[in-house]
C-alpha cells in the first residue's frame, strides 16, 4: 500500500461517516497507518536517481551509482552534455548553445520548430540586450520574420520581442521580463526537456510530482479529517494540527 493510498482509503471511510463534525485522528493512529507502508529500497533509490539524472547532478548521480549500485536511466556522459547546453543558455551564449544541441541531435531542432524559434529569439533578445540595434533588426528580419510568416504565435512572440527595441530605457517596456533572466532560465529549461525527451527520458522528475500529489491528499482530507501533517516536506516530520 502506498502512502496516497492511505489517504484515499481515509477519505473513503471519512465519506462514511454519519457525524457533521470532523474525524480526529490520533498521532498513534497516523502512525499505525504510516507504518504499515512497505518501501522497498530499491524503489526509493531509483527515484533518486531519476532526480540526480533529469536535473543534471552528473556527480552525484555517479557517486550514487557506485554507493547504492543504482543504474540510471541513460549514459551519464549525457547529462554533461545537456547541462553544458542548458548553462550556454542561461549565460546568454544561445549560438553555442545551438552548436552543442545539434551536435548531440541534429534532429532535436529539425523536428522541433517551437524550441527553435525560442532560441532564436533569445538570441535576438541578447543582441538587443547588448545595444547591438542594427544586427538585432537585420536578425530578426532574416531569421525570424520569416517564421513568423508560416506561424501567427511565432508572429506575435517576435513582434513582443522587436518592442525592446522602442524603448530607450527597457525599464519602461511593456514587454520588458523578456530581458530578464528568468526567460533565459525558461528556455534553457525547454531546451533541456526536448533533449530527455530525445533520449527517451521523462522531461521532469518524479520526486517533485509525488510531493504535489502528498499535498493534494492532505488539502482533501483536511475537509474530512484533523490529522498530523508533514508540513515541512524537506524533513518529512508529523505535526500535530496544534503544533
Amino acid at each position: 500500500m502506498s502512502l496516497f493510498r492511505i489517504f484515499i482509503n481515509q477519505l473513503e471511510e471519512d465519506d462514511q461517516e454519519m457525524a457533521t463534525s470532523k474525524k480526529v485522528i490520533t498521532r498513534g493512529e497516523w502512525e499505525k497507518k504510516l507504518n504499515a507502508v512497505k518501501l522497498r529500497k530499491e524503489d526509493m533509490n531509483t527515484l533518486v536517481m531519476n532526480f540526480l539524472v533529469t536535473e543534471g547532478f552528473v556527480e552525484a548521480a555517479d557517486k550514487f551509482q557506485r554507493e547504492s549500485g543504482t543504474k540510471p536511466e541513460i549514459d551519464l556522459a549525457t547529462i554533461t552534455d545537456r547541462m553544458a547546453v542548458k548553462k550556454a543558455v542561461q549565460n546568454g551564449n544561445v549560438e553555442d548553445a545551438i552548436e552543442k544541441v545539434n551536435d548531440l541531435n541534429p534532429e532535436i531542432l529539425d523536428t522541433n520548430p517551437e524550441l527553435f524559434f525560442h532560441l532564436q529569439q533569445q538570441r535576438l533578445i541578447e543582441l538587443i540586450r547588448q545595444g547591438k540595434t542594427e544586427e538585432a533588426l537585420e536578425f530578426a528580419q532574416e531569421e525570424l520574420a520569416p517564421r513568423g510568416e508560416e506561424n501567427h504565435a511565432f508572429l506575435q512572440e517576435l513582434e513582443k520581442t522587436v518592442a525592446l527595441l522602442v524603448f530607450e530605457d527597457a525599464s519602461n517596456c511593456p514587454v520588458k521580463d523578456l530581458l530578464d533572466i528568468s526567460h533565459r532560465l525558461k528556455t534553457a529549461s525547454e531546451v533541456n526537456a526536448a533533449i530527455l525527451t530525445s533520449q527517451s527520458h521523462e522531461k521532469d522528475p518524479k520526486l517533485p510530482s509525488l510531493l504535489k500529489m502528498l499535498i493534494w491528499a492532505q488539502n482533501q482530507l483536511d475537509e474530512k479529517a484533523v490529522y498530523p501533517h508533514i508540513n515541512d516536506l524537506s524533513t518529512g516530520q508529523l505535526e500535530d494540527p496544534s503544533d
